[in-house]
């Protein structure tokens, strides 16, 4: 009997996560669209060094972080995908929600810096359901993404 009520609520459970899960993915996706085109032409670059270095007044490190997790039936259909094989949209569409976020809370940081570009923009991961050895449920990251912010001022003189 418990089988079949445990059947029974699963069978009731995934339409409803999937319904719920899309809302919040695409209200997610909206709000990181239109933070994105805010954000258009502030420049964000992984490269090393900053071009035109006299030109920097100021600097500092800055982040972005967040710990992102899927909802019940990306969860279901990931674990589906993992016994017959191929290709896991579900954890692309998480990693890449993930990256944009934190990559736009590491801007919102500079721009709150005065910032006028970042430079050395890197990203880590962590699976953090994986390190407090759970098995099942949600899949659940965290993403930080570090860089260093530049204030550009007036470039002196020469010889000055």
């Amino acid at each position: 009997m418990d089988v079949i009520i445990s059947i029974v609520w699963q069978i009731i459970t995934l339409p409803i996560a999937f319904l719920i899960g899309r809302f919040t993915e695409k209200r997610h996706l909206r709000s990181l669209d239109a933070r994105e085109s805010a954000a258009k032409g502030f420049s964000v670059t992984n490269l090393k060094r900053v071009a035109d270095p006299d030109s920097v007044t100021a600097s500092r490190m800055v982040i972005g972080h967040v710990v992102i997790a899927t909802d019940y039936w990306k969860s279901f259909a990931t674990k589906m995908r993992n016994i017959i094989g191929g290709e896991m949209k579900s954890a692309q569409s998480l990693m890449t929600r993930g990256r944009r976020e934190a990559l736009m809370r590491l801007v919102e940081n500079a721009k709150r810096f005065g910032a006028d570009e970042v430079c050395n923009v890197r990203f880590e991961f962590s699976n953090i359901a994986m390190m407090r050895g759970r098995r099942g449920g949600a899949m659940q990251v965290e993403i930080l993404a570090y860089g260093t912010a530049v204030v550009r001022g007036p470039r002196p003189a020469p010889g000055v």
